[in-house]
C-alpha cells in the first residue's frame, strides 16, 4: 500500500488502537493505518517505542499523521516527532483533534488520495464539522445553485460511516463543489453530523455550472441505498 499518507493510532489501550484501525479499515482499505496502543508491556498507557516503530511502518513515503486519545498520548507523539531527524520531521504531522472522529476523517482523505496537508485539514476539520453539527431538520438550507437534486435516503441505518465515506470518496473525485443539505459534499464529518436516517431527503447542490456531473453522480449512489437495500 503505497502513494497515500498513513495514519498512526496512539491510544493509552491496546484495544482502543486496534480497534481504530479495524475502524477507519471499513472505509480506507488501501490506506497503512497503524495502532500504537498501551504500554510495551500491554498495560494501559503510552509507549515512545510503539509509536516510534508505528510511524516507521506507516510511512509510505507521502507522510504520517498521527492521531491520539488522551493528553499524555499527544505528549508522546510529539516527544517522538521532536526525535525524528529533521527530513523524517517534515512528513509527520502531530494533530489534536477528536480521537475517533479525527482520525476516520484523517483515514478517509487519505483513502481519496489527499496529501499530507489534506489529511491534516480533514483531522482538524472534525472540530468544526462535529462541534457545529446540526441535525437533518435544522441543517441550514443548501446553496441556492443552478442544480439540485432532492433523494431519498433507502438504506435501513441511514448514512451511517460506511455508506458516508463512499459517498465522500465520490464526491472528492469531482472539482466541482457540492452540498448536501448545506454541508460540504466532501467533508466526512459534516455529512454525519446531519444524522440523515431511513426515509431522510439528502438535498445534493451545487453552485458550480460544472458541478451538474458531481452531483447526479452522488443523488445516484444515495438512490442505490449503497448496496443495503
Amino acid at each position: 500500500m503505497t502513494g497515500k499518507v498513513g495514519i498512526v493510532f496512539v491510544s493509552h489501550s491496546e484495544q482502543i488502537a486496534a480497534g481504530m484501525v479495524q475502524l477507519a479499515g471499513q472505509m480506507a482499505g488501501s490506506v497503512r493505518l497503524v495502532a500504537a496502543g498501551g504500554t510495551d508491556d500491554g498495560g494501559i498507557g503510552t509507549s515512545f517505542t510503539k509509536v516510534m516503530a508505528g510511524v516507521s511502518e506507516a510511512d509510505s513515503g507521502d507522510g504520517v499523521v498521527v492521531v491520539s486519545d488522551l493528553g499524555s498520548a499527544l505528549l508522546t507523539a510529539e516527544t517522538v516527532l521532536d526525535m525524528l531527524d529533521e527530513g523524517q520531521r517534515a512528513q509527520v504531522r502531530v494533530v489534536d483533534v477528536p480521537f475517533v472522529e479525527g482520525g476516520v476523517a484523517a483515514a478517509v482523505a487519505a483513502e481519496s488520495g489527499g496529501d499530507l496537508d489534506a489529511v491534516v485539514a480533514a483531522a482538524r476539520g472534525a472540530v468544526d464539522a462535529w462541534g457545529g453539527a446540526a441535525s437533518a431538520a435544522t441543517a441550514e438550507p443548501a446553496a441556492s445553485g443552478p442544480y439540485e437534486r432532492e433523494v431519498l435516503v433507502r438504506n435501513p441505518e441511514g448514512l451511517h460511516a460506511r455508506p458516508a465515506a463512499e459517498f465522500v470518496k465520490l464526491a472528492n473525485t469531482f472539482p466541482a463543489k457540492v452540498t448536501v443539505n448545506g454541508k460540504d459534499a466532501k467533508s466526512l464529518l459534516g455529512i454525519m453530523s446531519l444524522g440523515l436516517t431511513a426515509g431522510s431527503t439528502a438535498r445534493i447542490a451545487t453552485d458550480d455550472p460544472e458541478g451538474r456531473p458531481a452531483v447526479d453522480a452522488l443523488a445516484d449512489l444515495v438512490d442505490t441505498g449503497f448496496g443495503e437495500v
